[in-house]
């Protein structure tokens, strides 16, 4: 059901999928699981291990060292024999151990996708298994959510995705229901949902447009399964030395029997039976002397040895045959998020007016200590430092959480980065939002590009806290918490923020800034006055 969803208003994809706001009844579902099929990734044939093992004596050098162990065996030669038949299997359990680590791709793309899906059907919203989710089903996505397959938005409230899984992109990307042109490239397609994304924040409603193997994800895995091995150069290279060694072992030997047979006949008119078997060994020895069985034994553990010195530089090489085609690399391209990096944030540095702090530690694991670097040894004791980390957590909606041993965020990894923060900083998470209840907030855009939210404090006071894009929250100010208190933001003093947000992103750091307000009665203009 190829289409171009991301072109369809939602009456159109209603119509194209005959269904509606009320969901699939019950029959109407079985039917169409019937027709598309379970909604989960289609297994290749997976290669038995006995099967992968055996599959390293394919090798031609391999081959023609096994025929020389037989002979060897054959004329006597047992602890040649033995020493060939041990660089053999040294080998074959070096490559098998590599290339059975390599193919597991699949399991690790399966386990990406929800066992449950929250789904409206007969107008009644229901739990189903994510397996039995059928295009034109209607999904109720919320916050913390895995998109169990590709649909076509059509509701939505301050929905963000993290997409880095199929796009690349790091930071979530907002969703709209707005009809797009028939060109939008994926990565563009707000009005889409895909399968194997992650909610960030927010909720929406969604059609499912494509199930299994027909999603995006599902085509990801598709390449990933049906790519073609293709040798390196050097295999290529010893496969060629093999075949001609081979080709000239065999000449030889002929040649030696032949000549050895001809001599025998000029000589005394006949072949003698016991001269003619000992031509026969003598050429076969020539012809496993011209093996060089050390050759594999070389050949391997140099790759082994060019293994581990990438390992030091922190490149993990999963098949070993790929040391040979790194070794002359010098530039690689490829997508950032997921694969260079861990797609986890991590906040590094604070600024403050007057001071610079760094934050030890990394990914979403709650350790790490807060050195100052510039300003007053203080600065961590300071009003301004306990507001800003105040801000960090009620100015948010992420939660970390401990699952089997391993911290995880649920919601925007950027602001999952500032509950961390605020973790190593000694505050607690949960007592801070219990005792500063929200009561309202104007959620996230692309457009305003920060995000506001409002919180009761001590003595019937509200505070009002913001975060955003540097440019933008210091455009709605007229104070700064500086190193004596509140200060008038004069224009060199908001430049100077300014410059040091241009220095920092040169940095190549992603970079928020924080603002806040108190008082008793707030109105719409209270945002633009921090």
């Amino acid at each position: 059901m190829e289409q171009d969803w991301h072109s369809f208003d939602e009456q159109a994809v209603m119509d194209a999928l005959n269904t509606s706001r009320a969901g699939l009844d019950r029959g109407d579902a079985e039917e169409r699981l019937v027709e598309y099929g379970p909604n989960e990734l289609v297994r290749a044939e997976k290669e038995s291990p006995i099967r992968m093992l055996l599959g390293q004596f394919t090798d031609i050098l391999i081959v023609i060292l096994l025929i020389a162990v037989a002979i060897s065996f054959a004329v006597g030669e047992i602890v040649d024999a033995i020493l060939i038949l041990l660089i053999v299997i040294a080998s074959a359990a070096l490559g098998f151990v590599q290339e059975y680590r390599a193919e597991r791709a699949l399991e690790a793309l399966q386990k990406m996708l929800a066992p449950t899906t929250t789904v409206i059907r007969n107008n009644m919203t229901v739990d189903i298994a994510t397996r039995d989710v059928v295009p034109g089903d209607i999904l109720q996505l919320k916050e913390g959510d895995k998109v169990p397959a590709d649909g076509r938005v059509i509701e939505c409230f301050n929905l963000r995705v993290i997409e880095a899984a199929i796009t690349g992109e790091s930071v979530p990307v907002q969703k709209s229901t707005r009809t797009l042109p028939r060109d939008t490239p994926l990565p563009d397609r707000k009005n889409v949902v895909l399968s194997g994304t992650d909610i960030a924040t927010g909720r929406g409603v969604a059609v499912v447009t494509a199930t299994g193997m027909a999603t995006e994800f599902g085509k990801i895995a598709h390449e990933v399964t049906t790519v073609e091995k293709e040798r390196t150069p050097l295999e290529k290279r010893t496969n060629e030395i093999g075949k001609w060694l081979g080709a000239i072992s065999l000449s030889v030997c002929v040649a030696v029997i032949a000549v050895g047979v001809v001599r025998d006949v000029l000589v005394h008119g006949y072949v003698r039976p016991d001269f003619f078997i000992g031509m026969i060994l003598f050429g076969v020895s020539l012809a496993v002397a011209a093996v060089p069985e050390s050759l594999p034994a070389v050949v391997t553990g140099s790759l082994a040895i060019g293994m581990h010195r990438m390992a030091k530089s922190n490149a993990l090489v999963r098949k070993m045959s790929a040391v040979e085609t790194l070794g002359s690399t010098t530039v690689i391209c490829s997508d950032k998020t997921g694969t260079i990096t861990r797609g986890e944030m991590t906040v590094r540095e604070i600024r403050m007016h007057g001071s610079t702090i760094a934050v030890e530690g990394g990914g979403y694991e709650p350790t790490g200590k807060l050195i100052v670097m510039e300003g007053a040894p203080s600065a961590l004791s300071e009003e301004g430092f306990k507001l800003l980390i105040n801000a960090c957590i009620l100015c948010n909606d992420a939660e970390l959480t401990l699952e089997n041993g391993k911290w995880r965020i649920r919601g925007d990894p950027t602001e999952g980065a500032l509950v961390v923060l605020a973790e190593k900083a000694g505050a607690h998470v949960s007592e801070v939002r219990s005792r500063c209840p929200r009561i309202g907030e104007v959620p996230f855009s692309s457009e305003r590009k920060r995000m506001t939210t409002m919180h009761y404090g001590n003595d019937d006071c509200k505070r009002l806290y913001s975060k955003g894009a540097p440019e933008v929250v210091l455009e709605r100010c007229s104070q700064i918490y500086g190193s004596q208190g509140i200060e008038t933001l004069t224009d060199d003093l908001r430049q100077a923020q300014i410059d040091n947000a241009e220095k920092m992103a040169q940095r190549a750091l992603r970079l928020i800034a924080f603002a806040y307000r108190e008082g008793k009665y707030f109105d719409d203009s209270t945002e633009n006055t921090l």
